[in-house]
Protein backbone atom coordinates (compact mmCIF):
# COMPACT_ATOMS: atom_id res chain seq x y z
CA UNK A 1 0.00 0.00 0.00
CA UNK A 2 1.06 3.35 -0.80
CA UNK A 3 3.12 5.71 2.07
CA UNK A 4 0.91 8.76 2.07
CA UNK A 5 3.69 10.33 4.43
CA UNK A 6 6.07 10.24 1.08
CA UNK A 7 3.42 10.05 -1.82
CA UNK A 8 4.58 13.26 -3.88
CA UNK A 9 0.86 13.30 -5.19
CA UNK A 10 -1.40 16.26 -4.30
CA UNK A 11 -5.25 16.14 -3.43
CA UNK A 12 -7.72 19.06 -3.43
CA UNK A 13 -9.62 18.66 -0.29
CA UNK A 14 -13.09 20.13 0.73
CA UNK A 15 -14.72 20.28 4.21
CA UNK A 16 -17.82 20.47 3.84
CA UNK A 17 -20.24 22.24 6.64
CA UNK A 18 -23.94 23.40 6.36
CA UNK A 19 -22.28 26.84 7.22
CA UNK A 20 -18.84 27.05 5.18
CA UNK A 21 -17.01 25.24 2.87
CA UNK A 22 -13.47 24.82 3.65
CA UNK A 23 -10.96 24.01 0.62
CA UNK A 24 -7.59 23.10 0.74
CA UNK A 25 -4.87 20.53 -0.54
CA UNK A 26 -2.41 17.74 0.71
CA UNK A 27 0.62 16.18 -0.49
CA UNK A 28 2.05 13.82 1.65
CA UNK A 29 -0.20 13.71 4.65
CA UNK A 30 0.39 17.57 5.17
CA UNK A 31 -1.59 20.81 4.04
CA UNK A 32 0.75 22.73 1.46
CA UNK A 33 -1.82 25.88 0.85
CA UNK A 34 -3.66 28.14 3.61
CA UNK A 35 -6.93 26.75 3.46
CA UNK A 36 -9.85 29.13 1.76
CA UNK A 37 -12.70 29.34 3.04
CA UNK A 38 -16.23 29.93 1.41
CA UNK A 39 -20.20 30.74 2.71
CA UNK A 40 -22.22 27.19 1.55
CA UNK A 41 -25.22 28.61 0.50
CA UNK A 42 -27.05 25.56 1.17
CA UNK A 43 -30.20 26.91 0.63
CA UNK A 44 -29.35 27.65 -3.30
CA UNK A 45 -28.34 24.92 -5.47
CA UNK A 46 -26.77 27.30 -8.07
CA UNK A 47 -24.76 29.55 -5.55
CA UNK A 48 -23.48 26.53 -3.92
CA UNK A 49 -22.47 24.12 -6.24
CA UNK A 50 -20.78 27.62 -7.68
CA UNK A 51 -19.08 28.25 -4.77
CA UNK A 52 -17.49 24.37 -4.86
CA UNK A 53 -15.98 25.29 -8.38
CA UNK A 54 -14.50 28.57 -7.48
CA UNK A 55 -12.81 27.13 -4.17
CA UNK A 56 -11.33 24.38 -6.05
CA UNK A 57 -10.13 26.89 -8.64
CA UNK A 58 -8.71 29.28 -6.04
CA UNK A 59 -6.97 26.03 -3.92
CA UNK A 60 -5.67 25.32 -7.89
CA UNK A 61 -4.06 28.58 -8.46
CA UNK A 62 -2.06 28.34 -5.44
CA UNK A 63 -0.36 25.33 -6.51
CA UNK A 64 3.00 25.28 -7.88
CA UNK A 65 2.06 21.45 -9.42
CA UNK A 66 -0.74 19.65 -10.94
CA UNK A 67 -3.16 18.17 -8.66
CA UNK A 68 -3.81 14.68 -9.04
CA UNK A 69 -7.44 14.05 -7.70
CA UNK A 70 -10.14 15.67 -5.29
CA UNK A 71 -11.42 13.75 -2.70
CA UNK A 72 -13.80 15.30 0.20
CA UNK A 73 -16.12 14.36 2.77
CA UNK A 74 -20.28 14.73 1.98
CA UNK A 75 -23.08 14.48 3.65
CA UNK A 76 -25.49 11.31 3.03
CA UNK A 77 -27.57 10.17 1.68
CA UNK A 78 -25.27 9.73 -1.25
CA UNK A 79 -24.18 7.31 -3.88
CA UNK A 80 -20.82 7.64 -3.11
CA UNK A 81 -19.08 5.52 -5.96
CA UNK A 82 -20.96 7.65 -8.69
CA UNK A 83 -20.50 10.72 -6.89
CA UNK A 84 -24.40 11.65 -6.46
CA UNK A 85 -25.74 13.29 -3.61
CA UNK A 86 -29.43 12.94 -2.42
CA UNK A 87 -31.93 14.72 -0.25
CA UNK A 88 -29.98 16.32 2.35
CA UNK A 89 -32.10 17.87 5.49
CA UNK A 90 -28.68 20.09 5.98
CA UNK A 91 -28.67 21.41 2.67
CA UNK A 92 -31.58 21.87 2.09
CA UNK A 93 -31.17 23.16 -1.76
CA UNK A 94 -29.95 19.03 -2.33
CA UNK A 95 -33.04 16.98 -3.36
CA UNK A 96 -33.75 14.51 -5.81
CA UNK A 97 -30.22 13.48 -6.60
CA UNK A 98 -27.11 15.97 -7.74
CA UNK A 99 -24.32 14.68 -9.58
CA UNK A 100 -22.01 16.03 -7.74
CA UNK A 101 -18.74 14.40 -8.60
CA UNK A 102 -19.21 13.56 -12.34
CA UNK A 103 -19.86 17.41 -12.67
CA UNK A 104 -16.53 18.23 -10.90
CA UNK A 105 -14.71 15.99 -12.78
CA UNK A 106 -16.39 17.33 -16.12
CA UNK A 107 -15.03 20.84 -14.73
CA UNK A 108 -11.37 19.73 -13.47
CA UNK A 109 -10.68 16.43 -15.94
CA UNK A 110 -9.57 14.77 -12.20
CA UNK A 111 -10.88 11.66 -10.97
CA UNK A 112 -12.85 13.25 -7.94
CA UNK A 113 -13.89 10.87 -4.74
CA UNK A 114 -16.95 11.17 -2.52
CA UNK A 115 -17.13 9.94 0.67
CA UNK A 116 -19.17 10.60 4.42
CA UNK A 117 -17.41 11.78 7.09
CA UNK A 118 -17.78 8.88 9.32
CA UNK A 119 -15.58 6.57 6.84
CA UNK A 120 -13.02 9.20 6.23
CA UNK A 121 -11.80 9.85 10.11
CA UNK A 122 -11.82 6.30 10.18
CA UNK A 123 -9.68 5.66 7.49
CA UNK A 124 -7.22 8.53 8.93
CA UNK A 125 -7.15 7.41 12.33
CA UNK A 126 -6.30 3.86 10.99
CA UNK A 127 -3.46 5.08 8.71
CA UNK A 128 -2.39 8.15 10.09
CA UNK A 129 -3.69 8.27 13.69
CA UNK A 130 -4.46 6.16 16.36
CA UNK A 131 -3.73 2.88 15.18
CA UNK A 132 -0.11 2.95 14.25
CA UNK A 133 0.66 5.11 17.03
CA UNK A 134 -0.97 2.53 19.70
CA UNK A 135 0.62 -0.60 18.05
CA UNK A 136 3.98 1.22 18.37
CA UNK A 137 3.34 2.35 21.49
CA UNK A 138 2.59 -1.21 22.46
CA UNK A 139 5.96 -2.58 20.91
CA UNK A 140 7.60 0.37 22.74
CA UNK A 141 6.48 -0.93 26.23
CA UNK A 142 7.21 -4.94 25.09
CA UNK A 143 4.15 -6.65 23.77
CA UNK A 144 3.39 -8.19 21.04
CA UNK A 145 0.25 -7.87 20.09
CA UNK A 146 -0.99 -5.54 17.54
CA UNK A 147 -4.26 -4.28 16.06
CA UNK A 148 -5.38 -4.36 12.57
CA UNK A 149 -9.60 -3.45 12.36
CA UNK A 150 -10.84 0.14 13.74
CA UNK A 151 -14.38 1.94 14.14
CA UNK A 152 -14.35 5.03 14.06
CA UNK A 153 -17.03 7.00 15.89
CA UNK A 154 -17.83 10.97 15.32
CA UNK A 155 -19.63 12.88 17.84
CA UNK A 156 -21.34 16.02 17.52
CA UNK A 157 -24.89 17.23 15.61
CA UNK A 158 -24.72 13.66 14.38
CA UNK A 159 -23.46 10.48 15.30
CA UNK A 160 -21.04 9.26 12.37
CA UNK A 161 -19.18 5.93 12.21
CA UNK A 162 -16.88 3.91 9.95
CA UNK A 163 -14.78 0.49 9.86
CA UNK A 164 -11.68 0.04 8.66
CA UNK A 165 -10.56 -3.80 8.34
CA UNK A 166 -6.96 -4.50 7.60
CA UNK A 167 -6.19 -0.82 6.09
CA UNK A 168 -8.65 -1.29 4.06
CA UNK A 169 -12.11 1.13 4.25
CA UNK A 170 -15.76 -0.59 4.43
CA UNK A 171 -17.32 0.34 1.88
CA UNK A 172 -21.33 -0.72 1.56
CA UNK A 173 -22.86 -1.74 -1.43
CA UNK A 174 -25.44 1.34 -1.12
CA UNK A 175 -23.20 3.87 0.33
CA UNK A 176 -24.93 2.87 3.54
CA UNK A 177 -21.41 1.71 5.32
CA UNK A 178 -21.88 1.65 8.89
CA UNK A 179 -25.13 3.53 9.93
CA UNK A 180 -24.74 3.06 13.33
CA UNK A 181 -27.24 6.30 13.82
CA UNK A 182 -29.69 4.07 12.60
CA UNK A 183 -29.15 0.93 15.01
CA UNK A 184 -31.59 0.57 18.00
CA UNK A 185 -31.82 3.31 21.03
CA UNK A 186 -31.35 1.97 24.21
CA UNK A 187 -33.59 4.15 25.60
CA UNK A 188 -36.84 3.95 23.18
CA UNK A 189 -37.06 1.13 20.80
CA UNK A 190 -39.38 3.77 18.32
CA UNK A 191 -36.20 6.43 18.27
CA UNK A 192 -32.44 5.49 16.34
CA UNK A 193 -29.70 5.56 18.57
CA UNK A 194 -28.65 9.57 17.41
CA UNK A 195 -31.71 10.54 19.31
CA UNK A 196 -29.47 10.05 22.34
CA UNK A 197 -26.02 10.65 21.15
CA UNK A 198 -26.28 13.43 19.26
CA UNK A 199 -26.39 17.33 20.25
CA UNK A 200 -29.72 17.68 20.24
CA UNK A 201 -30.12 14.62 22.96
CA UNK A 202 -27.76 16.54 25.11
CA UNK A 203 -30.37 19.65 24.81
CA UNK A 204 -33.25 17.56 24.96
CA UNK A 205 -31.85 15.48 28.28
CA UNK A 206 -30.74 18.71 29.92
CA UNK A 207 -33.67 20.66 29.68
CA UNK A 208 -35.79 17.54 31.01
CA UNK A 209 -33.75 17.39 33.76
CA UNK A 210 -33.66 20.82 34.45
CA UNK A 211 -37.74 21.48 34.45
CA UNK A 212 -37.14 23.56 31.37
CA UNK A 213 -38.74 24.82 28.23
CA UNK A 214 -36.74 22.58 25.44
CA UNK A 215 -33.86 24.80 24.31
CA UNK A 216 -31.58 24.80 21.41
CA UNK A 217 -29.33 27.91 22.71
CA UNK A 218 -27.56 25.86 24.76
CA UNK A 219 -24.55 23.94 22.89
CA UNK A 220 -22.83 20.67 24.41
CA UNK A 221 -19.81 22.84 25.30
CA UNK A 222 -22.59 25.24 27.48
CA UNK A 223 -24.16 22.12 29.30
CA UNK A 224 -20.35 20.57 29.86
CA UNK A 225 -19.03 23.80 31.54
CA UNK A 226 -22.42 23.83 34.18
CA UNK A 227 -21.79 20.39 34.68
CA UNK A 228 -18.23 21.45 35.95
CA UNK A 229 -19.22 24.50 37.41
CA UNK A 230 -17.62 26.98 35.03
CA UNK A 231 -20.93 28.36 34.23
CA UNK A 232 -24.56 29.02 35.94
CA UNK A 233 -27.57 26.37 35.46
CA UNK A 234 -28.61 23.12 36.27
CA UNK A 235 -25.63 21.93 37.73
CA UNK A 236 -26.66 18.07 38.76
CA UNK A 237 -28.93 18.13 35.39
CA UNK A 238 -26.08 18.36 33.07
CA UNK A 239 -24.09 15.58 35.29
CA UNK A 240 -26.91 13.52 34.56
CA UNK A 241 -27.12 14.73 30.86
CA UNK A 242 -23.69 13.45 30.30
CA UNK A 243 -24.18 10.38 32.22
CA UNK A 244 -27.15 9.52 29.72
CA UNK A 245 -25.16 10.53 27.20
CA UNK A 246 -22.35 7.86 27.85
CA UNK A 247 -24.49 5.06 28.81
CA UNK A 248 -26.43 5.44 25.28
CA UNK A 249 -22.95 6.43 23.35
CA UNK A 250 -21.92 2.79 25.59
CA UNK A 251 -24.57 0.62 24.39
CA UNK A 252 -24.20 1.70 20.62
CA UNK A 253 -20.44 0.75 21.16
CA UNK A 254 -20.96 -2.60 22.52
CA UNK A 255 -23.45 -3.95 19.53
CA UNK A 256 -20.67 -2.65 16.70
CA UNK A 257 -17.80 -4.23 18.83
CA UNK A 258 -19.25 -7.43 18.49
CA UNK A 259 -19.58 -7.39 15.04
CA UNK A 260 -16.42 -5.51 14.30
CA UNK A 261 -13.08 -6.80 16.79
CA UNK A 262 -11.09 -4.01 17.09
CA UNK A 263 -9.90 -0.36 18.23
CA UNK A 264 -12.72 2.37 18.62
CA UNK A 265 -11.59 5.78 18.59
CA UNK A 266 -14.05 9.00 19.22
CA UNK A 267 -13.86 12.28 17.65
CA UNK A 268 -15.69 15.56 17.16
CA UNK A 269 -16.54 18.36 19.91
CA UNK A 270 -18.28 16.32 22.23
CA UNK A 271 -15.16 14.57 23.13
CA UNK A 272 -14.41 17.57 25.45
CA UNK A 273 -16.63 15.99 27.48
CA UNK A 274 -14.89 12.82 27.97
CA UNK A 275 -14.26 12.50 31.52
CA UNK A 276 -18.01 13.26 32.32
CA UNK A 277 -19.76 10.39 29.96
CA UNK A 278 -16.83 8.00 29.78
CA UNK A 279 -17.50 6.66 32.93
CA UNK A 280 -21.31 5.24 32.18
CA UNK A 281 -20.26 4.24 28.46
CA UNK A 282 -17.70 2.01 30.16
CA UNK A 283 -20.09 0.44 33.12
CA UNK A 284 -22.68 0.08 29.87
CA UNK A 285 -20.23 -1.87 27.62
CA UNK A 286 -18.94 -3.81 30.68
CA UNK A 287 -22.39 -5.13 32.35
CA UNK A 288 -23.38 -8.57 32.33
CA UNK A 289 -26.05 -9.92 30.33
CA UNK A 290 -28.85 -12.16 31.91
CA UNK A 291 -29.20 -15.82 30.45
CA UNK A 292 -33.12 -16.92 30.51
CA UNK A 293 -32.49 -19.07 33.90
CA UNK A 294 -30.79 -15.93 35.40
CA UNK A 295 -27.45 -16.36 35.20
CA UNK A 296 -24.92 -13.51 34.76
CA UNK A 297 -22.41 -13.57 31.60
CA UNK A 298 -20.12 -11.21 30.05
CA UNK A 299 -21.73 -8.82 27.60
CA UNK A 300 -18.92 -9.11 25.00
CA UNK A 301 -16.15 -11.56 24.52
CA UNK A 302 -13.15 -9.61 24.92
CA UNK A 303 -12.02 -7.02 27.90
CA UNK A 304 -12.45 -3.47 27.16
CA UNK A 305 -9.54 -0.67 28.14
CA UNK A 306 -9.81 3.09 28.45
CA UNK A 307 -6.76 4.06 26.19
CA UNK A 308 -6.77 7.76 27.92
CA UNK A 309 -5.93 5.69 31.55
CA UNK A 310 -2.31 5.97 31.54
CA UNK A 311 -2.02 3.78 34.63
CA UNK A 312 -3.38 0.62 33.11
CA UNK A 313 -1.78 1.16 29.87
CA UNK A 314 0.73 -1.77 30.33
CA UNK A 315 -1.34 -3.84 31.78
CA UNK A 316 -3.46 -3.54 28.07
CA UNK A 317 -0.02 -3.54 26.38
CA UNK A 318 1.69 -6.38 27.67
CA UNK A 319 -1.40 -8.90 28.45
CA UNK A 320 -0.68 -12.51 29.32
CA UNK A 321 1.98 -13.41 27.13
CA UNK A 322 2.88 -17.60 27.52
CA UNK A 323 5.03 -20.22 25.20
CA UNK A 324 3.46 -23.25 24.95
CA UNK A 325 4.90 -26.20 23.50
CA UNK A 326 4.04 -27.57 20.22
CA UNK A 327 2.32 -31.29 20.44
CA UNK A 328 4.84 -33.72 19.26
CA UNK A 329 7.73 -31.21 18.52
CA UNK A 330 10.59 -29.69 20.66
CA UNK A 331 9.46 -25.87 19.53
CA UNK A 332 7.49 -23.77 21.59
CA UNK A 333 4.95 -20.76 20.38
CA UNK A 334 4.82 -17.77 21.98
CA UNK A 335 1.10 -15.86 22.35
CA UNK A 336 -0.67 -13.04 23.68
CA UNK A 337 -3.67 -14.96 25.67
CA UNK A 338 -5.74 -11.78 26.75
CA UNK A 339 -8.34 -11.17 24.27
CA UNK A 340 -8.82 -7.18 24.26
CA UNK A 341 -9.97 -4.00 22.48
CA UNK A 342 -9.30 -0.25 23.59
CA UNK A 343 -11.30 2.92 23.48
CA UNK A 344 -9.39 6.14 22.93
CA UNK A 345 -9.74 9.88 21.99
CA UNK A 346 -8.58 10.70 18.57
CA UNK A 347 -5.32 13.14 19.15
CA UNK A 348 -5.67 14.34 15.58
CA UNK A 349 -8.77 15.89 15.62
CA UNK A 350 -11.72 15.02 13.85
CA UNK A 351 -11.52 17.70 10.55
CA UNK A 352 -7.28 16.71 10.37
CA UNK A 353 -8.08 12.73 10.58
CA UNK A 354 -10.93 13.15 7.95
CA UNK A 355 -8.87 15.36 5.47
CA UNK A 356 -5.90 12.67 5.92
CA UNK A 357 -8.70 9.89 5.47
CA UNK A 358 -9.73 11.77 1.84
CA UNK A 359 -6.45 11.79 0.96
CA UNK A 360 -5.43 8.30 1.64
CA UNK A 361 -8.50 7.42 -0.33
CA UNK A 362 -7.73 9.18 -3.43
CA UNK A 363 -4.55 7.33 -3.37
CA UNK A 364 -6.22 4.15 -2.87
CA UNK A 365 -8.43 4.85 -5.47
CA UNK A 366 -6.09 5.97 -8.05
CA UNK A 367 -3.84 3.27 -7.48
CA UNK A 368 -6.84 0.19 -7.97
Amino acid sequence: MTNTNTDPRIVLTLDAGGTNLVFSAIQSNNEIVKPITYPTNAHNLDKCLRTIIEGFKEIQRQLTAKASAISFAFPGPADYPKGIIGDLPNFEAFTDGVALGPMLEDMFNLPVYINNDGNLFAYGEALCGILPELNQKIKNRGGIKQFNNLVGLTLGTGFGCGVVINNRLLIGDNSNDTSIHQTLNKFNVNWDAEESVSTRAIQRVYSNAAGLKHTTNLMPKDIYEIAVGQKEGHKEAALETFRCFGEALGSSIANITALIDGIVVIGGGITAAWPLFAPSMFSEINRKYIDSEGNPYNRLPFKVYDLTDESIFDEFAHGNIRKIQVPYSNRTVQYDEIARIGIGVSGLGASKAIALGAYAYALQQMDN
